[in-house]
């Protein structure tokens, strides 16, 4: 089942590489980018049916993108991915002509249906949703990714003590 060309840019390259394999087994036609430049140069070239568009990158915000791939392509639906989620960017990614919002960490499959079934009231829950344990975990070692490891700048972006940190690094990821 072919659902159409789409666009994935994210700076993160290992999500990048698998959220494109993930879209390519649900049977999209993937490009993937990790920056606005080569974000740009790939629309002149190649008309999109969808995007997958990650807001704040290195060179720029993902939603400069949203309005190259509406002038291309008025029919292009593309959703909004962050890690750092508030009402104000999703109002801006809507007004630009995003579909949706997603904040990270967020599965294949409900971007998937986020880009197919988009005209649909809401996806059903997933089936075996991470638990808030989890969620946290994962949410706080993208910040100490982002801070290149560095404990103190994570923890002051945390607005948390350090040794309390330093604590939740050690341990193992919660279990789903």
């Amino acid at each position: 089942m072919n659902l159409g060309k789409l666009l994935i840019l994210d700076d993160d390259e290992i999500l990048l590489r698998r959220l494109s394999k993930s879209m390519e087994s649900f049977g999209f036609e993937v490009t993937a980018v990790s920056s606005i430049e080569e974000a740009e140069k790939i629309i002149e070239k190649v008309i999109f049916d969808t995007a997958v568009l990650d807001l704040k990158l290195a060179d720029g915000s993902g939603l400069s993108i949203v309005k190259k791939l509406s002038s291309s392509n008025p029919e292009c639906r593309a959703i909004m991915l962050t890690g750092f989620g508030n009402i104000a960017t999703a109002v801006a990614a809507m007004k630009v002509g995003a579909i949706d919002y997603l904040p990270k960490p967020a599965s294949a499959e409900q971007i998937k249906n986020a880009l197919v079934d988009y005209d649909k009231p809401l996806p059903p829950p997933p089936d075996d949703p991470m638990s808030a344990d989890r969620v946290r975990w994962e949410h706080i070692q993208r910040v100490f990714e982002q801070c290149n490891r560095n404990v103190s700048e994570t923890a002051r972006r945390l607005k948390m003590h350090r040794r309390t940190l330093q604590r939740i690094l050690a341990k193992h990821a919660p279990r789903n």
